[in-house]
């Protein structure tokens, strides 16, 4: 029985030094675009051009990223990235929030208060979420189109536009669009094992169909929002394809679209340094997002995953 033990124990451990040492290994393979990234955006041009690469600065230096913040060129504008920064926050927030609770509500009515056909909706607005970004280029490109013809109308009309036509509400519209089958699918799975008793306790008790969402949905929903945030803002902060698209040029650019405006941009001597700042500048609000809530994440995936 000892050696039988013994021999079984041996082979755990075994295991284990293999396992972790793969994991740690492939952890370390993955890791090094980002610590080349980030060694590199310390250093200066000169060290950079005549060292390694993975070599620590030997002269660590600010300049790179206050130049990249401030004084890079995008395009022929030399003042930086900092502005389209705040363009891809403005754009990110109303986005986020809005197909979050939009998905919310459907993921509500479509599992609480049943209606003749919700299947086919329910199935359709998944379907959505197989859908191309490609193909949806020019639809919708008509469509903003028709939004800014309308937000002249009322600018003639009333002597505000209400934002239609606007890149950035463009951008908004888009990507709750384009967001709201996911958004949808997050919150029906999460609620589709949520108690359905305490929904029809609260209609006994007359609450209205706001007010069951509010008082008992929405407090026992959030690793479900938590997922459904961190999924919808890494999208579309990341997104280059509709941000080129519908706000590629100009000050409206947002982040990702300037990002390539400034490594694209010739002014004689490539600044690696610049560029690696500058990219890990517009990577900084997605790794937050991970470091503060990522260990809701997958607990929050689970969560809608008993049915569906």
């Amino acid at each position: 029985m000892s050696t039988a033990s013994s021999s079984a124990e041996g082979r755990s451990t075994l295991d284990r030094v293999v396992i972790y040492g793969l994991l740690g290994l492939f952890a370390a393979f993955y890791l090094i675009p980002l610590f080349v990234m980030l060694v590199t955006s310390f250093k200066p041009m000169d060290e950079i051009q005549s060292g390694n690469m993975l070599a620590l600065p030997r002269d660590p230096t600010i300049e790179p990223w206050m130049k990249a913040w401030g004084e890079a060129c995008v395009g022929l504008t030399c003042a930086g990235i900092k502005g389209y920064f705040w363009n891809s926050t403005k754009m990110v927030v109303p986005a986020v929030a809005i197909s979050t609770v939009l998905g919310a509500l459907n993921g509500y009515v479509l599992t609480k208060w049943r209606f003749r056909g919700h299947k086919v909706v329910f199935g359709l607005m998944l379907f959505a979420c197989f859908i191309p970004f490609q193909a949806v280029l020019l639809p919708m490109a008509t469509i903003l189109g028709s939004l800014g013809r309308f937000g002249n109308d009322l600018q003639d009309l009333i002597g505000t536009s209400l934002g239609f036509g606007n890149p950035t509400v463009n951008l908004v519209i888009v990507h709750v669009v384009y967001g709201l089958g996911f958004t949808t699918l997050f919150f029906r799975n999460y609620y589709e094992a949520f108690p359905t008793e305490l929904v029809k306790a609260a209609q006994v008790d007359g609450a209205s169909f706001f007010q069951i969402f509010w008082r008992i949905m929405l407090p026992n929903s959030a690793p479900i929002f938590v997922v459904t945030v961190i999924y919808q803002f890494t999208n579309i902060w990341n997104d280059f394809l509709f941000a080129s698209a519908y706000a590629g040029s100009g000050d409206v650019m947002p982040m990702t679209v300037a990002l390539n405006n400034v490594v694209n941009t010739s002014t004689g001597v490539v600044e690696y340094n610049v560029n690696m700042a500058a990219a890990i500048i517009a990577a900084l609000p997605t790794l937050f997002v991970y470091v503060v809530a990522g260990r809701y994440f997958v607990r929050g995936l689970m969560a809608g995953a008993v049915k569906g």
